[in-house]
C-alpha cells in the first residue's frame, strides 16, 4: 500500500476509543436532535382543547339526546321516543294524547293524570317553584 493510501485508511479502532464520543454527540445526550428539543408550555388562549363530556348543554337537558332515567320514564309515559332530541312541540302534542285518554272526566284514573302532567312538566322543564 503507498503512503497516501495509508493516510486515507483509519487505523484500527481500539476499545478505548470506541468508548470515546466526539461532543457533538453528547449534546443532550439524547440523539438526533434532541439539543433543540424543549418543553412545551401548556397550551393557553384560544387554541386550547376543551374537555367536556362531548355534550352540549341542549343535549344534557331532559329534551336533549342523553336523558336520565327520570326523563326516559317520562318519555315512555308519554309514548316518546326513548332518545333523540325533541321539541317543546313533539312534547306537547304526546301529552295531549296521553291526556285525552287518560283524563278522569273521561273515564280515566286521576294518578294516571297525574302522572302524564308530571312527565310533561319534566320534558319541559317545568318545576314545581316555591
Amino acid at each position: 500500500m503507498s503512503p497516501t493510501a495509508r493516510a486515507l485508511v483509519a487505523p484500527p479502532a481500539t476499545p478505548s476509543d470506541r468508548r470515546r464520543r466526539p461532543p457533538e454527540a453528547d449534546a443532550g445526550g439524547r440523539g438526533f436532535g434532541a439539543g433543540g428539543r424543549r418543553e412545551k408550555a401548556p397550551a393557553q388562549g384560544k387554541g386550547r382543547k376543551r374537555r367536556g363530556s362531548g355534550l352540549s348543554a341542549a343535549d344534557r337537558s331532559p329534551l336533549g339526546r342523553s336523558p336520565d332515567l327520570a326523563a326516559l320514564e317520562a318519555r315512555a309515559r308519554l309514548g316518546l321516543a326513548l332518545a333523540g332530541r325533541l321539541s317543546e312541540g313533539d312534547v306537547n302534542r304526546a301529552w295531549k294524547r296521553a291526556a285525552s285518554e287518560h283524563h278522569p272526566d273521561r273515564g280515566g284514573l286521576h294518578d294516571t293524570m297525574q302522572a302524564i302532567n308530571a312527565a310533561r312538566d319534566l320534558l319541559l322543564g317545568r318545576g314545581i317553584e316555591t
